[in-house]
């Protein structure tokens, strides 16, 4: 057996004396080397060796200090040799991770083989109980996973327990993997993919705080202006509240941070009284927040490192583009402002490509199909309006259809967010 041994701290370094160096030969144990309490980790990371006997007056409290690097589970049995100890500092040196002890009488060949025995012994039983422990905890940790997992697959596709364990199953044998690590990323896998469709509603959201404020400036349908901008400003605060708490990386978190001081800069522009100067001030803090939530949303997206959830972000981006489409085309109207009218081109070709991506994705079923369907025909009223700017009826179905686009498409945000490919990616 490989031995440490640790020794008075010496001015020329820890010297191992004669007689115990002869016992220990005696009694079968080979020397690795010899440390003082000051070095006695690092030599044990060093040399490895099968055990460690400390030989001391007394434990002092650098041995004590050193011990508690390892907090009572050390990588090698400990053996103690010193002078008479109280109960305390047995039950110390336990709780530290001291195997057995030997009171200092001479020493002896057979005593020492006996000590060092015992301590290994009972290492090597204290080793195979955390072992049992961790497998224990790993096996519970498991089985609460593959629970939420069920759960999660029962609740978005509406099937049975049994389907649910089957498609875990199949996947974990799929993918060479152990159920719990299946179960696991399918959790993950749908929280990044809620936290992908948050972060895009703040984009939405921007442009809709300044849709309503240019309805209200324009006295169309302002009462319910008035309740739709209550309503989309606390929304914006959940999901910043949502997205916060779910602990994200460092790039995550550096764009949360950005998207919350730029909603910090719309927030109080948003009550004021509105006026033709007020609104450019709050479409102008809006964009602010629409480019930090893009920022967070492309962030999130690479985080989750999964291709499959590429469609939840395009899907969610369509609600920005169409409250982006109806706002730009009001501020044409009311401010006669011409960079928003230079706007209204591009985001119908960007609004345009997205849908037929997302009508020619493999990813779907009848629910999608029949949605992606009715948002193709609102879209062209939506369309419609943008041409009929000039008259009231072509402002309030501007109005409408892009509200309407935006319950579509949160609907179908929704429908690929909890659909089989995203959450088994």
């Amino acid at each position: 057996m490989s031995l440490l041994v640790v020794l008075s701290d010496e001015t020329a370094g820890p010297v191992l004396p004669e007689a115990l160096a002869r016992a220990l030969s005696d009694a079968g144990l080979d020397v690795a080397g010899c440390a003082d309490c000051g070095t006695f980790v690092r030599q044990v990371e060093a040399l490895a060796p099968a055990q460690a006997l400390i030989c001391l007056p007394l434990p002092t409290p650098a041995l004590l200090e050193a011990l508690r690097a390892w907090s009572g589970a050390p990588p090698c049995a400990l053996s103690l040799v010193s002078g008479p100890l109280s109960g305390a500092q047995h039950e110390e040196l336990a709780q530290l991770g001291v195997h057995a002890w030997m009171q200092a009488d001479g020493f002896a060949a057979a005593s020492l083989a006996a000590l060092t025995a015992r301590a290994q012994a009972r290492w090597q039983r204290e080793s195979a109980l955390r072992t049992e422990l961790e497998s224990l905890r790993t096996r519970m940790d498991e089985r609460k996973w593959v629970d939420r997992a069920k759960g999660l697959l029962m609740s978005a596709r509406g099937i049975g327990e049994d389907e649910a364990f089957g498609l875990l199953r199949g996947a974990a044998m799929h993918a060479n993997l152990r159920l719990g690590e299946v179960s696991r990323s399918v959790i993950e896998a749908a929280q990044w993919a809620d936290a992908i469709n948050r972060a895009g509603q703040l984009r939405m959201l921007s442009q809709r705080l300044v849709r309503v404020a240019a309805q209200l400036l324009g006295s169309i349908d302002a009462q319910r202006a008035r309740v739709l901008r209550t309503q989309s400003a606390e929304r914006v605060q959940q999901n910043l509240d949502h997205l916060a708490a779910l602990g994200l990386g460092a790039a995550g978190a550096q764009a949360l941070a950005q998207a919350q001081a730029a909603w910090s800069g719309l927030a109080p522009a948003l009550t004021a009284r509105p006026t033709a100067a007020g609104l450019a001030h709050v479409d102008q803090r809006a964009e602010v927040l629409l480019s930090a939530a893009e920022a967070l949303t492309e962030a999130l997206e690479a985080s989750g490192a999964r291709r499959a959830l590429r469609i939840v972000n395009i899907c969610g981006r369509q609600r920005m583009r169409a409250q982006r489409l109806a706002k730009d085309a009001l501020l044409a109207a009311a401010l006669k402002e011409k960079a928003a009218n230079a706007r209204l081109v591009p985001t119908m070709a960007e609004f345009e490509a997205a849908l037929l991506e997302l009508e020619r994705a493999p990813l779907s079923t009848t629910e999608i199909r029949a949605a992606l369907a009715s948002a193709r025909d609102e879209w062209l009223r939506l369309v419609g309006g943008v041409h009929a700017l000039d008259s009231a009826d072509g402002r309030a179905t501007l109005v409408r259809s892009s509200d309407a686009l935006v319950d579509t498409f949160e609907r179908l945000t929704a429908s690929y967010e909890h659909s089989l490919q995203v959450i088994m990616s």
